[in-house]
């Protein structure tokens, strides 16, 4: 049986110990140690990592009471010394802890009990048993949460008896029925928890709620603690900070800039699809003038896939004709009539693959791109003979 020193205390970053078993898997090795503080998977909270002998540990696994440690390779020795990656452990404290804060406050000020934890690597999350989270609530649910990360409420864990743990406000009754481990958080809850944990709330410093979105019947919350949470402020005002600068404003003047800059960027878009209009109708003319029986065609350096469709819509609406178009800018070829014998799609799908092109579309319009220049020209071409 492994002794588990996380349990002991989450605050154990370097130790010495002694291998007791070493078990060879197809997906690698592993190590059983006398005595670890690598936390294996469990609770919702990932593993940990770090090194033993300045070997990297890669997964963390509990098996039948004991921990088997995955590494790059055997040490040289049995007497090893192991270090965990702290940053990693503390990171996972200030979640898991700021989850149990998190729901304790949301059970308190929403009525809503936490039916599921999940610590990633971005972003944590909580299910909670409520059918929606307004905006104001969420927000006043947040203050709660770091009114308490500031009281720097003490954080304990200790083993009970299932009787002892019976006569507990416990959060809900555990599974096991013995060596029942309690994380108590001072004057908010005790909850019956595997997992490491801060020793106080104000080692959490502080818990940001991103957002509450609904989630099969229940209301999903994303949150960061930490550090996690003092870097997504940092990015926010880096992003704020640019934001000013592109647009030569106070940062509590941007969102009255930026609705200003959208309602221009819309009175712009506005002129230029009337302009194009405008010139499509004009273009359309000259194409058809110069039209080779009933096939319209033309090459384009400068015009986009939707342009050209716009376009040839135009077309067929005016006449009884066949549009072929290529555009070198994107390496398309669009292929349009308004209701010709052979189906668009058909033709495509037929012959595309000779010429290394991927595409499709309907019995009236179809368009594919090419791997390169030539590929594309050589079908233009072949579809123009065709359609001739």
């Amino acid at each position: 049986m492994t002794k588990k020193l996380y349990y002991e205390s989450a605050y154990t970053k370097e130790w010495e110990t002694r291998i007791t078993r070493k078990v060879e898997r197809e997906d690698g090795v592993y190590l059983v140690l006398e005595e670890t503080a690598f936390y294996p998977h469990g609770g919702g909270q990932p593993c940990d990592l770090g090194w033993i002998e300045l070997i990297p540990v890669l997964d963390v696994l509990s098996e039948e009471g004991e921990v088997l440690h995955k590494v790059e390779r055997l040490p040289e020795k049995d007497e090893v010394a192991c270090r965990l990656d702290w940053d990693r452990r503390f990171d996972h404290m200030q979640q898991h802890s700021g989850q149990h804060l998190l729901s304790a406050m949301c059970l308190e000020v929403c009525g809503a009990e936490t039916l599921s934890f999940h610590l990633g690597h971005d972003y944590a999350t909580i299910d909670v048993a409520c059918s929606t989270l307004p905006a104001d609530l969420l927000m006043m649910l947040e203050l709660e949460v770091n009114d308490q990360i500031y009281m720097n409420r003490k954080v304990t864990s200790y083993m009970v008896s299932q009787e002892e743990a019976a006569a507990l406000p416990l959060v809900k009754q555990p599974k096991v029925t013995e060596n029942i481990r309690i994380v108590e958080m001072e004057g908010i809850e005790y909850n019956a928890c595997g997992g490491t944990h801060v020793a106080a709330t104000g080692e959490l410093g502080m818990i940001k709620l991103l957002k509450a979105e609904k989630q099969k019947g229940h209301v999903r919350i994303y949150f960061k603690c930490g550090y996690r949470a003092l870097n997504e402020f940092n990015a926010g005002m880096e992003i704020l900070g640019s934001l000013s600068a592109r647009f030569n404003t106070a940062k509590e003047e941007i969102l009255d800039r930026v609705a200003k800059w959208d309602q221009e960027q819309k009175q712009l878009q506005a002129e230029l699809n009337a302009l194009r209009a405008e010139n499509d109708a004009y273009f359309a003319e000259k194409l058809m003038a110069k039209r080779q029986g009933s096939l319209i065609k033309h090459v384009f350096t400068d015009k986009a896939l939707k342009d050209l469709q716009s376009l040839a819509s135009k077309l067929t609406e005016q006449a009884d004709v066949v549009v072929l178009f290529a555009s070198t800018g994107e390496n398309k070829v669009l292929l349009a009539h308004n209701g010709n014998d052979e189906s668009c799609g058909a033709f495509f799908k037929q012959h595309l693959a000779e010429y290394r092109g991927k595409g499709g579309g309907s019995d009236r319009m179809a368009q594919a791109g090419f791997a390169s220049a030539e590929d594309m020209m050589a079908f233009y071409d072949f579809a123009a003979q065709s359609f001739a």
